[in-house]
């Protein structure tokens, strides 16, 4: 298991630094994060639907091209860019507007389809949730693409290494000291019963040590160190809280994975869970602080 991941763990790294540092080149339509993204949600959305109840699923193409075309939206700035797109709309007004459509999309589908009581609020309330959790929430770590120049690659490093720094130093400190130095305090037994505190604090060190690390070879984050340590243990925080969500919807729907397609981690979902609650407190702090 340790193997499998870590071979798997450089092979997504390897694709991680690609991505960043070769996409740029292709601005404004930035098409390898584009497939990359489109290809991520894709799969991501299909494991979530797959672990749904029967009886609750929404339907499957429908939720999915919802999904895509919120996600689509955030190409908005690069059309703008390169023609005249409707004066006075932003790429989150895009977003909103089409998430809502897509909502109304699946409400009209399910009168459309009624024969009498099926669970039908639940399936409409799936829906709003895949799109906001799938959808706008990803949307936060596509929108750092289009930052400043001098900014935008750094951003998304940010956003992908922390969180994930914090996975790999929770995961060693967890695996390998604390039960023989530290001892093992589980964090959230019933959540995440491998997750112990212990593994958090050495989950955050890492977070610190990477938003340091990189701060320090591209300094775009104000405050010198102290700031890249406070930046690096929020996006840190918020990464743990995006892995226990997704250890939430697993847990109530019983199963360990949401599906087998990454060798060594699980599923999709179960690689990008942390990005989603980081994306959002990076793209923040970017926007306000930097």
């Amino acid at each position: 298991m340790l193997r499998t991941r870590l071979w798997m763990g450089a092979i997504l790294i390897g694709v991680a630094v690609l991505l960043l540092l070769e996409d740029r080149w292709f601005a404004p339509w930035f098409p390898i994060l584009y497939v990359c993204f489109f290809g991520a949600t894709l799969l991501a959305s299909r494991e979530l639907l797959n672990l749904l109840p029967e009886d609750v699923r929404p339907c499957e193409w429908l939720t999915m091209t919802c999904v895509l075309v919120v996600m689509a939206m955030n190409w908005w700035p690069a059309f703008q860019a390169t023609r005249d797109g409707p004066p006075g709309l932003g790429v989150w007004d895009m977003i909103g507007l089409l998430t809502a459509a897509s909502i109304i999309a699946t409400i009209l589908r399910e009168m459309w389809l009624f024969q009498g009581p099926s669970r039908i609020t639940i399936r409409v309330g799936l829906v709003a949730f895949i799109l906001f959790y799938l959808g706008v929430l990803p949307s936060f770590l596509a929108q750092l693409r289009w930052l400043p120049d001098d900014h935008a690659t750094i951003a998304l490093a940010l956003a992908v290494f922390v969180p994930k720094g914090n996975d790999i130093g929770a995961y060693f400190t967890g695996k390998f000291l604390t039960g023989r130095i530290l001892g093992r305090h589980k964090m959230t037994p019933l959540l995440s019963p491998k997750k112990t505190w212990q593994g958090l604090i050495g989950g955050m060190i890492v977070s610190a040590g990477v938003a340091i690390g990189i701060n320090q070879f591209w300094p775009v984050l104000p405050g010198g160190i102290l700031g890249s340590i406070a930046f690096g243990l929020c996006v840190g925080t918020a990464g743990v809280l995006g892995d226990l969500a997704e250890s939430l919807i697993k847990r109530d729907l019983q199963t360990k994975d949401t599906s087998r397609s990454v060798p060594g981690f699980g599923g999709v979902l179960d690689v990008v869970d942390s990005l989603l609650f980081a994306a959002p407190v990076v793209y923040l702090w970017f926007r306000f602080f930097v």
